[in-house]
């Protein structure tokens, strides 16, 4: 069996969730067996899961599974994997998935691929996946030959798509230990979707001249419903937020739509950013960088033109 970790925020599931049901359903479709969701804590439609390939959903739901603790979520998916008889774990490339990959591949003795981006196939018995690596510049397909099998999944790699009904949610018991760090407060950015989620993406650079004139990129994210993000040196000079940050040092993303403003496209920038499935570059200088890596790029001034698009959607969207 295939076991997915959907994750919730604040008992709600994230777009992730869904996606990675998707693909655990996929990749039990590839194994010849079936797809189970494990949701922990405080979570509300755990049975929607069914609708994305989760033939059944297993939920433990102890309060205090409500604030992450890596080493506590650890011991509950590695004993709910054993309970449901799993043994191949999914987790999202997430925060969440990156703490725990390491722990669960030790604790049940399992190889691990993390960051994939495409579903497993089973050659003559071996079981293959594919990741990206040198920064999307190539992909590797690993074989893994442990009995027990964890991955994480890139987010944005596959569109999910309802393939089922709702599922029936089962209470799990499965002994939830005593933490061993107390959190104190979490706060989260609230409003538009975070970086690693976010379909559509507005992100600009220096030339935008300095903060006082973020106003409209801003404006042109609320009109496309879109999430903002910037580029390194942006955010050194602390023009923008450090968590908005892309690239290799910072969020890698992969949006469907990546606007690129005002940003030349330092190599470091573009690894970060080039699984996007769709980048507009807007730029003065039409020798920029960018403009190689660009599916659609506009060589004017980003002033001029950031306005005059803003106008274009918000006349598209009224008459659409």
């Amino acid at each position: 069996m295939v076991l997915v970790l959907a994750e919730t925020q604040k008992g709600k599931f994230k777009k992730a969730a869904y996606e990675l049901t998707y693909y655990g359903y996929q990749t039990a479709q590839a194994l010849g067996t079936e797809c189970a969701a494990l949701v922990l804590g405080t979570a509300e439609g755990a049975e929607e899961l069914g609708k994305y390939g989760a033939s059944k959903v297993y939920h433990v739901g102890d309060t205090a599974l409500d604030t992450f603790d890596s080493q506590v979520y650890t011991k509950v998916i590695a004993a709910a994997a054993e309970k449901a008889g799993a043994n191949v774990v999914i987790v999202g490339h997430t925060s969440t998935g990156k703490s725990l990959l390491g722990r669960l591949a030790v604790r049940m003795d399992a190889g691990s691929v993390p960051a994939v981006n495409a579903v497993p196939t089973v050659e003559g018995g071996t079981f293959k996946v594919r990741k990206p690596v040198f920064s999307g510049k190539a992909f590797a397909d690993y074989e893994v030959k442990s009995e027990n099998k964890v991955l994480s999944l890139m987010g944005n790699s596959l569109q999910p798509q309802e393939v089922g009904e709702t599922a029936s949610v089962e209470a799990l018991d499965v002994e939830v230990p005593a933490a061993q760090v107390t959190v104190k407060e979490v706060k989260r950015m609230e409003g538009r979707t975070p970086l690693p989620e976010a379909e559509l993406v507005v992100s600009a650079g220096r030339g935008m001249k300095g903060p006082e004139n973020w106003g409209i990129i801003e404006e042109l994210a609320e009109t496309m419903g879109a999430t903002t993000a910037c580029s390194r040196p942006v955010a050194d000079a602390d023009w923008r937020p450090h968590h908005e940050h892309v690239g290799q040092t910072g969020v890698a993303i992969r949006p469907n739509l990546y606007f690129a403003i005002g940003i030349s496209g330092a190599i470091q920038h573009l690894a970060g950013v080039n699984s996007s499935k769709t980048i507009v570059v807007i730029n003065k200088d039409p020798e920029a960088p960018f403009f190689k890596a660009a599916d659609y790029g506009v060589v004017g001034d980003l002033f001029d033109v950031v306005p005059r698009l803003n106008e274009a959607m918000k006349k598209f969207k009224a008459e659409n």
